[in-house]
């Protein structure tokens, strides 16, 4: 039996640890942000890590590797890039990394960043796992840096092609404000106002909302929904734009919540 440890950690980050085998001390870190978040967790529960996952580049993915790494002569797995020293061991899409019993399937999801990568691990036991970086959120997805609308479009439809039951392990808490937007956009969505309810109910509990799951994405997250009328709806009564295709629609959504 695997075991997926979340650790809280910065401003709204969550660091995960995979543990495939709970009769085992052995874990796999995935995205540390800071090293001594993720050290102190490490040595309370005594786990002994064997490599580092980093899904892209970003400070708070990657600032606790290299002194990681280097403290616990650990190989770091990412996406080939320049703005990555730390990796010392390159990814792409298509790619499958062993996790002693697991296996980590490498997913390109350009858009967020254009090196960005995420982790799809199918277990025997339970549902499928995603690591997805800043790729997807629970209601959201990522911002648009060096990337562009129709990468990161094309990178939520290989996501949306996954299980169903696929959970979704995203890096950080933005779950609250997303749904504010998400209702913005359909406000009538009775799945949407459920979610809503229950979400707020976790974090005044200071319970975390993610992991998600896929479904749930599908029903309430504005970014899967783009194609569909009761979105399309919102988005061109907000522009004086020609919008056509589903990027077009997917593109002017995105700068909407930029701006929201």
């Amino acid at each position: 039996m695997f075991q997926v440890h979340q650790i809280p950690a910065l401003k709204d980050n969550y660091f995960w640890l995979i543990q495939p085998d709970i009769r085992s001390s052995d874990c796999f870190i995935v995205d540390p942000g800071a090293f001594e978040s993720i050290d102190d967790y490490l040595r309370a529960h005594n786990l002994k890590p064997k490599a580092i996952l980093l899904t892209h580049h970003h400070h708070d993915h990657v600032d606790g590797a290299q002194e990681l790494g280097s403290k616990y002569r650990l190989p770091i797995y990412g996406p080939m890039s320049d703005r990555m020293p730390q990796v010392t061991h390159y990814l792409k899409g298509g790619d499958s990394l062993a996790l002693n019993s697991l296996t980590a399937n490498v997913l390109a999801l350009p858009g967020h960043t254009l090196d960005h990568i995420a982790y799809f691990i199918e277990t025997p036991e339970g549902s499928p796992m995603l690591f997805s970086g800043d790729t997807i959120f629970a209601c959201g997805c990522g911002r648009l840096f060096d990337g562009t609308a129709a990468l990161l479009h094309s990178s939520l439809q290989k996501i949306a092609a996954l299980p169903e039951n696929t959970l979704i392990y995203a890096a950080h808490e933005y779950t609250l404000s997303n749904i504010k937007f998400a209702f913005h956009i359909e406000p009538d969505n009775e799945d949407l106002k459920i979610r809503n309810i229950r979400e707020t109910l976790k974090r005044e509990q200071q319970i975390p909302t993610l992991p998600t799951q896929l479904a749930l994405e599908k029903k309430t997250n504005p970014f899967l929904r783009s194609h569909l009328t009761s979105v399309r709806a919102t988005i061109q009564r907000e522009t004086q734009d020609q919008l056509v295709s589903d990027v077009d629609f997917f593109a002017r959504l995105r700068l909407m919540k930029d701006s929201f």
